[in-house]
Parts: structure tokens; sequence; C-alpha cells
């Protein structure tokens, strides 16, 4: 298997394009917003030919099978998060950035349900203070939506500031998390 398996997961909020590998989920957006759409153009297959051809296809089926399962357990905890009944996902992922992306993207992770952090806030806590703009870049370059929660980030002041998926799913992605039961959190 020489790409990510692709489905489509119907939500409450849209469709979601979700793509894994052996290894773990490594993209979930919104199937109308820009950042999907530039990822939609498909890698080339590639022909085995020879004895090789053989091990390689017992290799891909088995790397399939692991994606496949990756896929599943993504639609799973997305249809209990959107239920009001995950706070945590448990999915594995598979994200490739920067070191900035990855310190940025590993602290939205630590951002607790039904909370929102600033993006100055999350400068700070990867020790980059002032570079919320930075933070805000490297937010919008998050490519596993929802659960890499870069919905919770939100303007010093309070505004909601940007969202790939629309400042309408935002809202209400925020607003879902915040009408959960705090027994249930």
């Amino acid at each position: 298997m020489n790409s990510a398996l692709t489905k489509i997961i119907k939500t409450p909020m849209g469709m979601l394009s979700a793509a894994a590998t052996p290894k773990g989920i490594c993209r979930l957006d919104f199937t109308d917003s820009k950042a999907n759409r530039a990822a939609a153009v498909a890698a080339p297959k590639v022909r085995r030919t020879g004895s090789t051809a053989a091990l390689a296809d017992r290799l891909d089926q088995k790397a399939e099978q692991q994606a496949k399962k990756h896929l599943a357990q993504a639609e799973r905890e997305l249809a209990q998060y959107f239920r009001g009944n995950l706070r945590a996902f448990k999915v594995p992922l598979v994200y490739e950035g920067t070191p900035f992306q990855v310190a940025v993207w590993k602290r939205l992770l630590k951002i607790p349900y039904g909370k929102t952090a600033s993006y100055e806030q999350v400068a700070a806590d990867i020790g980059r203070a002032g570079a919320q703009r930075a933070v805000g870049t490297a937010n919008g370059k998050n490519q596993i939506a929802i659960v890499i929660p870069c919905h919770r980030v939100i303007n010093k002041n309070g505004a909601l500031g940007g969202y790939g998926g629309g400042l309408s799913r935002k809202r209400r992605l925020l607003d879902l998390e915040r009408r959960a039961p705090a027994s249930s959190r």
C-alpha cells in the first residue's frame, strides 16, 4: 500500500473526508473545506511485476486491513463524540509538520473537552510567547479536524478566530461540547 485509504464519514455537521495509513488517521477534514479540496488529488498507483509482486500484495493487504481498522475506529469514535458520549479520542494519529507545527498540535490535544485556549496561551505553553500568529497558521494547517481539536482555540478576547470548516461549525462544535453534562465529562 503506497498511499492512504480514504473514506467519507457522515456526521451531523457535514461529511468528513478521512484518510488512514497502517499507523493511524492522517487526515480528517470537512469535504467542503479548502484544505480538503487541495488534498483530494489522488496519488498514482504503483504496478508491481515479477516474483516480489505476491509478497508485496500480501504486505499491502495486511497494511490495508490495518488502515481500514483505523478508519472504522475513527468513524465509531466520531459517532460517540457527536452523541456527546466521547470526550477523548483514542484512534492513533499520524501527522507530519515542522517541529513548531507538531508542538502546536500536541498542545491542542491537551485542551480539555468543553474548554478553550487562546492562540496566545498556546504560544506561551509551547515556549514561544508572542508567536500567536504562527500558532494560528499552524492551527490552520491541522489536517485532523475535531480529533486534534483546533476548534478549541479562540482569540484572547473570546472571539472565535478562524476555522477551516467554517466559523458556524466551530461555534457548533464548541456548543456541542459545552452542552454535555458535566458528569459525563
